[in-house]
């Protein structure tokens, strides 16, 4: 036990025993540690605490995590590109078909990306294959939609275009069937009924009453309204595209030159002028100024039946009424 140690106080004016002070001891420890590790981290000693967290574990875990989400991004793309080749099979073999449209190559649809390596940036990357292999199949699929998007751009154009032919392409018969009394004489040759000599009958005659409506067949521009040798009363139709109707033998005109008229507007009536035998209509269609059987333009107002039941009385050798 080692010796006590005394202190003179004035106040009580006699020596008293020095009471320890561990606080104080603490304190100085405390400093010697504090000294300790300002020495330890200035010479380069580091202590390691195993509660504080281990950043580099923590970028090895971003990194892994990175990877799936490109890896799962690349499957999505996958997919789109899936989905995105159906649309381009059908684009090709069935609408640009159907519209008489050049199917796209597949050098074109998938032009561009040869050449220099324009995802070389991610070759220093830990996962740059995976991230190359994703930027590549978005730039891909952006220019498979591009070229895709202004295939449907043409499609849209030239169906608008084909509906605006249809409404110009000759398409029904010219008298109603209702008033209609028999197809007399189809296109052909014919027995005319002046000379008596077998004779190239340009268009079907429709025997009708007199004043049977007479009804233009498609949309287009009356050319003619008037006599016209033979034919008598005459109205002529520029439809465009190439093709033109002629209506004879009529009584009455319903219509002038110059007019623009519509599918099924009335043009004028059945009659008997001209070089004609009895009433009826003589209707012509023209394709490129050349005569062509009307009987192939009768497709929007005639059943099946009826149709074949029309070639077959049209296409028999008897006598033309003009």
């Amino acid at each position: 036990m080692g010796l006590k140690k005394y202190k003179y106080n004035e106040r009580t004016s006699s020596y008293e025993p020095v009471k320890h002070r561990p606080f104080k001891k603490i304190l100085n420890i405390s400093g010697f540690i504090i000294l300790a590790i300002g020495f330890g981290v200035g010479s380069g000693f580091v202590f390691n605490n195993s509660n504080q967290p281990d950043e580099s574990k923590y970028l090895a875990a971003e990194l892994k995590e990175m990877k799936n989400q490109y890896e799962l991004l690349n499957e999505k793309v996958k997919q789109s590109q899936e989905v995105l080749n159906q649309i381009e099979d059908r684009d090709n073999n069935l609408y640009r078909s159907y519209f008489d449209l050049t199917p796209i190559s597949e050098d074109v649809r998938q032009a561009g990306f040869g050449g220099v390596n324009r995802y070389a940036k991610f070759n220093d990357w830990q996962y740059g294959d995976v991230a190359s292999e994703l930027a590549k199949n978005v730039d891909v699929l952006n220019k498979q939609m591009v070229i895709q998007s202004k295939s449907l751009d043409e499609i849209v154009v030239t169906a608008k275009e084909k509906d605006k032919m249809f409404a110009h392409l000759p398409a029904i018969q010219p008298v109603a069937n209702k008033k209609l009394n028999r197809v007399s004489s189809g296109y052909g040759v014919r027995i005319h009924p002046i000379l008596k000599i077998g004779k190239l009958h340009k268009g079907m005659d429709f025997s009708a009453p007199v004043g049977t409506p007479i009804y233009a067949t498609a949309d287009g521009k009356v050319e003619v309204a008037g006599v016209m040798g033979g034919y008598g009363n005459v109205v002529k139709i520029n439809h465009g595209y190439g093709y033109q109707t002629l209506y004879g033998h009529m009584s009455k005109i319903k219509t002038r030159a110059g007019k623009s008229v519509k599918r099924g507007d009335i043009i004028g009536y059945v009659g008997n002028t001209g070089l004609s035998t009895g009433p009826h209509l003589h209707y012509e269609v023209l394709k490129n100024g050349k005569s062509v059987n009307p009987v192939n333009y009768f497709y929007q107002d005639i059943s099946p039946e009826d149709y074949k039941t029309l070639i077959e009385k049209s296409s028999k050798m008897s006598v033309s009424l003009d």
